[in-house]
């Protein structure tokens, strides 16, 4: 089975679509390894805690820290600089953190942790609209 999720973001942080992955997965109860690969170079995909939304904004702010954008001093260095100041950055974290995950499905659903969620972490600040191609064997 192979299908492809479209990501709507407003700016950098991480989008939980976790709902519907497991809806695609219920639609033909198999057991398998589910493959989660993004298709753009300036995002990843994380496993992450779902249930305390502090946990999100606190990574968001953590890799702001580490890569902030080409304004900052430090980053003085970059010199593909001509899409934003956000968009090196963003190819930085992206090399940083999956952009593929490997997810165990039994009888249909993710099996993930408790807490854990499915999401998309969009590094670059201007609204997008992402894809991951999932594929369940």
């Amino acid at each position: 089975m192979q299908t492809e999720f479209q990501i709507p973001t407003n700016g950098q942080g991480l989008y939980e679509f976790t709902s519907q992955v497991t809806r695609w997965t219920r639609s033909n109860p198999t057991h398998g390894l589910l493959t989660l690969f993004v298709r753009h170079t300036s995002c990843s995909l994380v496993i992450q805690e779902n249930a305390d939304p502090e946990v999100q904004t606190d990574l968001a702010a953590f890799f702001h820290c580490l890569v902030p954008p080409t304004t900052d001093p430090s980053m003085s260095y970059l010199t593909h600089t001509y899409e934003g100041p956000d968009d090196m950055p963003a190819h930085i974290k992206a090399a940083m953190m999956p952009v593929s995950l490997s997810i165990p499905v039994s009888g249909g659903v993710p099996v993930l942790g408790t807490w854990q969620g499915i999401y998309l972490f969009e590094h670059r600040s201007a609204p997008h609209t992402r894809k991951v191609a999932a594929h369940l064997g």
